[in-house]
């Protein structure tokens, strides 16, 4: 259960990226983030409230959606510091894309992301059997892979400088990924819907504060790109729901890796809605992650 969990919170985040990432096309990166973070949040707040009406929280299965399942304060804690990490792990993340080579930021934010809460889990006392820690590396590796843009023509001392700057927003964006992925689980021990409305409630002031900071407006005539963000919050909100179920059915560890699988959806998607061209190590990246969620889940 804890693969198809995984596996689901892996396509949901790599839907909400590309469409994310469709939106930031046609408008201020700040402007979606302040439209994703709290359409997620109203999302699962609603599915949180209807669990509480009478014949529809059996629905949503028990511990849920009540609001004794978002725990004490201190699973509140884990939540909100989730939502805060999440929200600066997206603002670098996003500003890396715009200030250094994508093909530096987004393989580093991927590896970070998946070591620092699986070095926590096995430090913890998790147990990795040998096909799992084989099946983990082999993902690692498709992470990159799959990652990797097309190589530019920058001149060589420009490119070196781009990657030193690249290198420090992947760490940056990787640690609050790493991070968000591991106090989610913590507050999501008790309970899934609420743990994962307040974590979004906290990203929603994190990211409407950075965009009244920037003075951005939101709200512009760009094509649609308010309906598209607005689309991938409530996709993302999914996605963090499944992954927070994930971790309770099985390995916090083995849910992190086939989580952070979710690049090979964004790449199949610009391929099928947008026509991108897949290069060959994207291909490779994805075959690898084939093998890999084999060996983790034998």
């Amino acid at each position: 259960m804890v693969t198809i969990l995984a596996l689901a919170a892996a396509v949901l985040y790599g839907t909400a990226d590309f469409l994310g990432g469709v939106a930031s096309r046609r408008a201020s990166v700040f402007a979606v983030l302040a439209l994703t973070v709290p359409a997620g949040a109203a999302v699962v707040i609603v599915v949180a409230l209807l669990g509480e009406a009478p014949g529809l929280g059996s629905l949503l299965g028990h511990g849920l959606a009540s609001p004794a399942s978002a725990g004490g304060w201190a699973a509140a804690g884990w939540a909100a510091l989730s939502g805060i990490c999440g929200a600066a792990g997206l603002v670098a993340f996003y500003a890396g894309f715009a200030a250094a080579p994508i093909s530096t930021v987004a393989p580093v934010a991927a590896l970070v992301s998946t070591v620092l809460p699986v070095g926590i889990a096995v430090a913890g006392g998790e147990r990795l059997t040998s096909h799992m820690v084989a099946g983990g590396l082999i993902c690692l590796a498709a992470i990159v892979l799959v990652s990797a843009p097309p190589a530019g023509r920058d001149d060589p001392g420009a490119r070196a400088a781009g990657r030193l700057r690249g290198l420090g927003y992947g760490v940056a964006a990787g640690a609050g990924f790493g991070l968000f992925f591991l106090c989610l689980k913590n507050a999501g021990q008790s309970g899934v819907l609420w743990p994962v409305a307040i974590s979004r409630t906290a990203g929603t002031l994190v990211a409407v504060g950075i965009a009244v900071a920037t003075r951005t407006r939101p709200w512009r005539r760009d094509g649609g790109a308010g309906v598209v963000a607005l689309v991938s919050g409530a996709v993302d909100a999914a996605a963090n729901v499944c992954y927070v179920l994930a971790t309770r059915a099985g390995l916090f560890g083995l849910a992190v890796v086939i989580t952070s699988l979710y690049p090979g959806m964004t790449v199949l998607l610009a391929r099928w809605v947008l026509g991108e061209r897949m290069r060959w190590l994207q291909r490779a990246g994805l075959l690898l992650a084939a093998i890999g969620v084999v060996l983790l889940t034998t």
